[in-house]
């Protein structure tokens, strides 16, 4: 027992400088998640998202390479997206000093949108499942970053101090980011706005928005869903569907020409997290180039 603690205690330098060279080895779900850790963490992490950015996170899979980096991990960051109820137990049994941190916590989160009652969704569930898209809220990231912080501050406390001063301007880039967004969409009077996937309820909650989906549950609409959601747009103006990259838009591109709209897409996925805030903001508003 005393030679084994003494190799541990020889060997402690060894490992503290390699984590140090490497950064603390953290996963996340999403790339907006990434940014935020990466911002926090600065030149301390390694931070890597298993969800990429034109990735469908509905229909996802870690691939055998991040499994087998995950076991190095110590720390994963989660968001609620459905694969992770099934993967993260694994991902725990494989690497069981792995912490995991839910994004989630401390929050206020919504209910997932539901399909409007055009009529002929009825196979659709209302089974009260979360809203997970809460990254498109600065307000709720500046919760999640404190989250973040902690966590990383407790992984390594060395480094307390720049997690903390990394948050500090973190936080006042969303505060300006709220700002400016706000002042976009001062004035408007149509709140709302047209999306193929409900990926920005948060979004809408905090700008005094109403998204309105076409998709619900993975489900394309009905007939008469789209024939109703056609009339809707026409009779509210609405000349702007936005869809992901990651998501068939063949219903979104109907509406569209029956409305003699466009297409655009935006992605909640992205990792330029403050620049995709802004586009999405300037679309709504109707001032931003699609």
């Amino acid at each position: 027992m005393l030679r084994r603690l003494l190799f541990v205690l020889l060997m402690f330098p060894f490992f503290s400088l390699a984590r140090a060279a490497d950064g603390l080895p953290v996963f996340v779900t999403v790339a907006p998640l990434e940014t935020f850790v990466s911002r926090i963490g600065g030149e301390h992490v390694r931070v890597d998202a298993l969800v990429r950015p034109g990735q469908d996170p509905h229909a996802y899979e870690p691939t055998a390479r991040q499994i087998a980096a995950l076991a190095d991990a110590e720390l994963y960051v989660r968001v609620g997206l459905g694969f992770e109820d099934a993967w993260v137990p694994r991902l725990l049994a494989a690497n069981p000093g792995m912490r995991v941190l839910d994004a989630r916590d401390g929050l206020e989160v919504r209910p997932a949108d539901k399909a409007h009652d055009h009529g002929d969704r009825g196979h659709d569930h209302d089974h009260g499942d979360v809203d997970p898209h809460v990254w498109t809220s600065p307000a709720r990231v500046k919760i999640m970053g404190a989250r973040i912080r902690d966590a990383l501050a407790d992984l390594a406390p060395e480094y307390a101090a720049d997690f903390a001063a990394n948050y500090d301007r973190f936080a006042a880039d969303l505060d300006t980011l709220d700002a400016e967004i706000r002042a976009r969409l001062a004035g408007m009077e149509n709140r709302r706005f047209m999306v193929y996937h409900p990926a920005w309820g948060y979004f809408a909650e905090d700008y005094a928005l109403e998204q309105v989906a076409i998709e619900h549950e993975g489900k394309e609409p009905g007939a008469r869903a789209l024939t109703a959601m056609i009339e809707q747009a026409r009779r509210e103006g609405i000349r702007v569907i936005f869809v992901q990259p990651q998501l068939n838009p063949a219903s979104a591109e109907q509406v569209a020409r029956s409305i003699d709209g466009q297409v655009a897409a935006i992605d909640p996925l992205s990792g330029d997290y403050f620049e995709n805030l802004r586009q999405v903001a300037a679309l709504i508003a109707g001032d931003g180039a699609p």
